[in-house]
């Protein structure tokens, strides 16, 4: 194959310029193989190409492979998990990299712009103040406080331009392909003293401002706006896009900057003041200049626009030793995206993450033939494993003697990470708080990305993390002008002076502490919203500080002390006690406890379980108003909001973890009884539950009932309750499914009817039973046995175990005996095993995660709510929501009841159900290879498999839970419906301005159905758990009260006349129809039309129901009788059918 050999041996052919820089061609002589391929055709179109075999002598065939092949072979095999993430993260890097067409765009751009630029026209000299030099149309970016300043200023063109930042670097990456030009401002507009009191920056923002009255009369620039640096607004920039098609394809952001060394770096030491109080005040002050505040975020700023040239040499130089550099910073850049923490205010950018690679090569932790792969893994271990809040890092090999150490920049600055110069803290606007989020993310990144059963690649650099999506609560301060007196009650003048009058930044250290403080052991970590760089149009004035939106702050709690309502302080005598006394202050009080301590302590409230976790609100409210004068009002905490949907009782309201407890302590004590039952013929080998409630995912849990029985009528023979005619349904009672299973022994019969008369002799004696040593109310049944028990129900099943076995045989007509599987024999197992030891499981999931029975409650509500409750059933609901607590990542398992519930729609929206299982790893038995073994199968026989596949260990192949529901059809529209109600829910969470009302999520859209059958509220047993409930409710025939724990009358069971309606609809019209209801109150029935029921069919006596016939010519077809069908809707529901409305004639045509 000489001419393959030829192609892949010359990399050159496939290299369309020299310009590209290393990762590229690396990437291009890795991937020649495939490229190769590709040509073909197009060397095929010009003459026939015959590949001949090639005769490779034998030393060549048995040839040792090189070292480059066996270097690429261990890395496929010791780096990744496998070879498929090493290809996803080539094929990530290809799209992130620039085109080479993209490249020349920028390329003549820049040339134009450079070019416009040099002719600048010079202006005569003026004050600083003096504006009239300046069109109208042109705004200075600046906020001009203080009014005035010293200093002459003229126009004149720049000293140089040139390229900066990522893209000479060769590290830019899209979607947002920003260039940096750098603009030198002559040294003869400067003066050396233009440092002190923002007379340099307020030259900046001129000089731009003339580039900007020049560049308007261009026709090359497409639009042209001001942004700030990181946010910073000592920091204008120029943003300027080309004219025509490409004008959104990238941005040149253009800087003004000093002539290198015009000033002394000693200038800008941060124990320096820059900005004299007199100035700043305009107060006459007799401060000597030693004893002014330092001015150290002030002294970075102006810094930070000496360096941007040598900044870039020294990268230049470190990239070029590392072929790698440029691919380990675009995925870096990649994964800091997804994490929110590459723009704004104090951010982790593409520079700093150059920086950070570069820190790594010169310190020798990584080499320089890493591959990309390794130099982003190297760097998420490096930040996870390094504190620079407390032990800072240097690039300064051996900085001048004038240059701060290491303690003086932590003395200033939060983050210390010193760029080569030694003179800047390249993280000077960056809080500890983000970098203890970055150090978070990168350890939790760690421990997946060894996980073998974790799709790592996903799950690190595709997987978007927004806070409301992360934090377990998330609250916002809105009206940020209420900062300023936070200012002044904190006395932070000299830190509003330090950060130019920007009070949001001078007071959001000192925030963050009060909340860390107050929030201790509660969370795991704090996290805040990093202010976004504004932009604004050149013909306006630049934003007022006021115009910043809401500041975000999301916490991720300790979910065990997150609820507590007590905060234990200090031992009265202690000298601590103060300190708490002065951070709580009238909350505090002495308190003795039952040990004997007289301590400190701040009570907050909190009966149920839902109040107690929205504790932190009340410390954060309380710590804002005492400390730093924010009022309540303008705190929006959204930690629970969504929970109201699922939110009962009026005195004390709950989302149903304490009517949970109830039930399980019933069912407990319950258990402990059955154990005990003496004089059964065989023993009990298990009591198990079998229904949602006792595992705490019920989504509105059973209550105890007290029975008011003049709402009823007795029955003759067994004196049970009856709903008396024309009053309202009672109240729905559930029964809860309790299997008892009986020891084996050989007396039981072989017969399946045998069998089913012995398992209803054994219901009549455990009620005989319970009734004798309990006075528990009892009815037995064939197939169950029904108790009444502190006003619940529970409904025992007698299995044996090897009943499904005998169901499955059968006898041939040889008389041979024939074992086959069939649906009864399942669906018994499905009762008497799997459900049981689902539900066990489920329950011991619960005991480690306090809100996994809570984000299963809301997950299901809006499954019923948006009518799939019959298609997604409450197993797999609550398997789906397991499986964000089992395997999390890239997150954490979910700390509030709301943030699981985002995780569960984003879930739904986002699974590749295609092409994957969803693997539920319950009590983590499945190893990887079980993993591997899983996924290989489910791809060998896909077709034949349920649409919504999900593993268990128990059931690796078949996925029971979804065998039967749901379709492909109704998969799309739960993946449609759950991607809508996830953007709106977030949107709405997170933006203060619009009308709160998160109950929009659980309102179906009816206009897809062609029928609506409106029920009579007044028959709609739980009409008051609807999403929106009526304002008029109806008498049930329950009493309030303590509820009897024995005697009694036995009411109607599992009575709900709109699901026993359903199933009649479904059993005479389900050839015909879908049905869909909101099982949970809903008081409309939604029909849709099955397309293939209305094609005609011929004549037959047999299938006439519902049918009307047309004769045309010879032939006589029948098609459905839609008049009759709807009529005969109506009589079915009679009494509960209000009125049937059809939306639509699809029929007709």
């Amino acid at each position: 194959m000489k001419k393959k050999q030829t192609v892949i041996e010359d990399p050159g052919e496939m290299i369309p310029s020299k310009s590209r820089h290393k990762k590229e061609e690396q990437v291009e002589e890795d991937e020649a193989p495939v490229k190769a391929k590709r040509s073909k055709p197009e060397e095929a179109a010009g003459e026939e190409v015959v590949y001949h075999p090639v005769k490779l002598s034998r030393s060549d065939l048995y040839r040792p492979p090189s070292a480059e092949e066996l270097n690429q072979l261990k890395e496929a095999e010791s780096l990744f998990h496998c070879s498929l993430l090493k290809m996803q993260m080539e094929e990530l890097l290809k799209e992130v990299a620039l085109s080479e067409r993209r490249k020349q765009q920028i390329d003549s751009f820049v040339q134009t712009v450079t070019e416009l630029l040099q002719t600048v026209p010079e202006s005569p000299e003026v004050e600083v103040s003096d504006l009239s030099w300046l069109s109208s149309e042109v705004k200075v970016p600046f906020l001009l406080v203080p009014k005035t300043t010293k200093g002459k200023f003229h126009m004149a063109p720049p000293a140089s331009v040139d390229l900066i930042g990522s893209y000479p670097l060769g590290t830019c990456t899209k979607p947002c392909v920003m260039v940096d030009l750098a603009v030198t401002i002559p040294a003869d507009v400067l003066h050396p003293k233009d440092v002190l009191n923002q007379r340099y920056p307020r030259k900046r923002a001129l000089y731009l401002a003339g580039l900007a009255q020049y560049l308007t009369s261009s026709s090359d620039i497409g639009t042209m706006r001001y942004s700030c640096l990181h946010g910073n607004r000592l920091r204008p920039v120029l943003l300027l896009t080309p004219s025509g098609k490409e004008s959104s394809s990238f941005t040149v952001r253009v800087h003004a900057c000093p002539p290198p060394g015009f000033f002394k770096p000693s200038r800008f030491h941060p124990q320096r003041n820059n900005i004299r109080t007199e100035w700043y005040t305009g107060l006459q002050s007799s401060q000597s200049e030693s004893s002014e505040p330092p001015t150290p975020h002030y002294n970075s700023c102006v810094l930070g626009d000496l360096l941007p040239r040598a900044h870039l040499q020294f990268l230049s130089a470190a990239s070029s030793q590392c072929p790698a550099f440029a691919g380990g910073v675009a995925l870096l850049k990649v994964w800091l995206h997804q994490r929110e923490l590459d723009q704004g205010t104090g951010c982790f950018n593409g520079f700093l993450a150059s920086m950070l690679l570069t820190y790594l090569l010169t310190t020798h932790r990584i080499s320089n033939t890493m591959t990309a792969y390794q130099l982003l893994r190297n760097s998420l271990n490096f930040l996870a494993s390094t504190d620079l809040t407390v032990n800072g890092i240097s690039l300064a090999k051996d900085p001048d003697s004038t240059a701060p150490s290491l303690a003086e920049f932590h003395n200033a600055f939060q983050v210390v990470f010193v760029d080569p110069s030694g003179h800047l803290n390249m993280c000077a606007d960056m809080t500890a708080c983000t970098y203890k989020q970055l150090q978070h993310e990168a350890s939790v990144s760690m421990q997946f990305w060894d996980d073998p059963t974790v799709d790592g690649f996903h799950s690190l650099l595709m997987t978007p993390k927004p806070m409301i999506r992360t934090s377990d609560h998330v609250f916002q301060l809105c009206e940020l002008v209420k900062l300023q007196s936070s200012c002044k009650k904190l006395n932070l003048l000299s830190e509003l002076m330090d950060n130019s009058g920007n009070y949001v930044q001078a007071a959001l250290p000192y925030i963050l502490t009060l909340f860390q403080q107050g929030l201790g052991q509660r969370i795991h970590l704090l996290t805040h919203s990093l202010s976004p760089e504004p932009e604004w149009s050149v013909e306006s004035e630049a934003p007022k500080h006021k115009a910043h939106p809401p500041l975000s702050f999301g916490l991720l709690l300790r979910p065990e002390l997150a609820a507590s309502v007590l905060e234990r302080g200090p031992p009265a005598d202690s000298p601590k006690a103060a300190e708490f006394r002065q951070l709580w202050g009238s909350r505090s009080e002495l308190r003795r406890f039952q040990d004997g301590a007289i301590t400190e302590a701040v009570l907050w409230d909190g009966k149920s379980t839902c109040q107690k976790q929205l504790v932190p609100q009340q410390i954060i409210t309380h710590l804002l108003e005492l400390h730093a004068d924010i009022p309540e009002s303008c705190v929006r905490y959204v930690g629970a909001t969504v929970d109201d949907v699922i939110k009962t009782g009026s005195e004390v309201p709950s989302t149903g973890e304490e009517e949970s407890l109830v039930v399980v302590q019933s069912y407990d004590d319950l258990s402990r009884k059955l154990w005990r039952l003496e004089g059964l013929p065989l023993s009990i080998t298990a009591v198990q539950g079998a229904h949602p409630a006792l595992r705490y995912t019920q989504v509105f849990p059973p209550v105890p009932l007290k029975l008011d029985y003049s709402f009823f009528d007795r029955e003759k023979t067994s004196r049970s309750l009856l709903p008396k005619e024309g009053r309202p349904c009672p109240a729905y009672i559930t029964p809860i499914t309790v299997i008892c299973h009986m020891e084996g022994s050989g007396k039981w019969p072989h017969d399946r009817l045998a069998i089913r008369h012995i398992r209803a002799a054994f219901h009549i004696q455990l009620g005989e039973l319970l009734k004798k040593h309990h006075n528990y109310i009892c009815r037995p049944c064939p197939t169950h046995l029904d108790v009444w028990k502190d006003g619940l129900v529970f409904r025992i099943q007698v299995a044996y175990h090897r009943e499904p076995q005998v169901l499955r045989e059968s006898v041939n007509a040889e008389g041979l005996l024939v074992v086959r599987d069939n649906e009864e024999a399942q669906a018994l197992e499905m009762v008497t095993i799997h459900k049981p030891l689902l539900t066990s499981t489920l329950h011991g999931l619960q005991q480690q995660h306090p809100c996994f029975g809570a984000v299963c409650r809301l997950a299901k509500r809006w499954l019923g709510a948006q009518l799939f409750s019959e298609d997604i059933a409450e197993d797999t609901a609550d398997l789906l929501v397991a499986s964000l607590f089992l395997q999390p990542a890239p997150f954490t398992p979910p700390g509030s009841p709301q943030v699981g519930f985002l995780r569960f729609l984003h879930l739904l929206s986002s699974f590749d159900w295609r092409n994957n299982p969803l693997i539920v790893n319950l009590n983590n038995q499945l190893t990887a290879a079980d993993y591997t073994e899983i996924k290989n199968d489910f791809m060998a026989s896909r077709e034949s498999l349920p649409v919504m596949f999900i593993a268990t260990p128990k059931d690796k192949k078949l996925s029971m839970w979804t065998k039967r529901a749901p379709s492909v059809q109704m998969l799309q529209r739960v993946v449609m419906l759950a991607a809508e109600s996830l953007k709106v829910l977030e949107h709405q969470l997170m933006d203060g301005g619009q009308v709160q009302d998160v109950r929009v999520v659980m309102r179906p859209p009816l206009d897809a159905y062609d029928v609506l059958i409106h029920l009579n509220p007044k028959q709609v047993p739980l009409l008051g758990h609807a999403v929106d409930p009526p304002a008029v409710t109806f008498s049930r025939g329950v009493l309030t009260g303590t509820v009897s724990q024995s005697g009694g009358a036995l009411p109607v069971i599992d009575y709900n006349p709109v699901s026993l309606y359903l199933a009649e609809l479904r059993e005479a019209f389900g050839d015909l129809a879908l049905f869909f209801c909101d099982p949970y109150g809903g008081t409309v029935i939604a029909v849709l039309w099955k397309p293939k029921a209305f094609t005609p069919i011929p004549f037959k006596t047999s299938q006439v129901s519902a049918r009307s016939v047309e004769v045309t010519g010879e032939e006589a077809n029948t098609f459905p009788n839609v008049e009759a069908i709807l009529e005969d809707f109506r009589v079915l529901g009679k009494g509960l059918v209000k009125s049937v409305e059809a939306r639509t004639e699809k029929w007709s045509f």
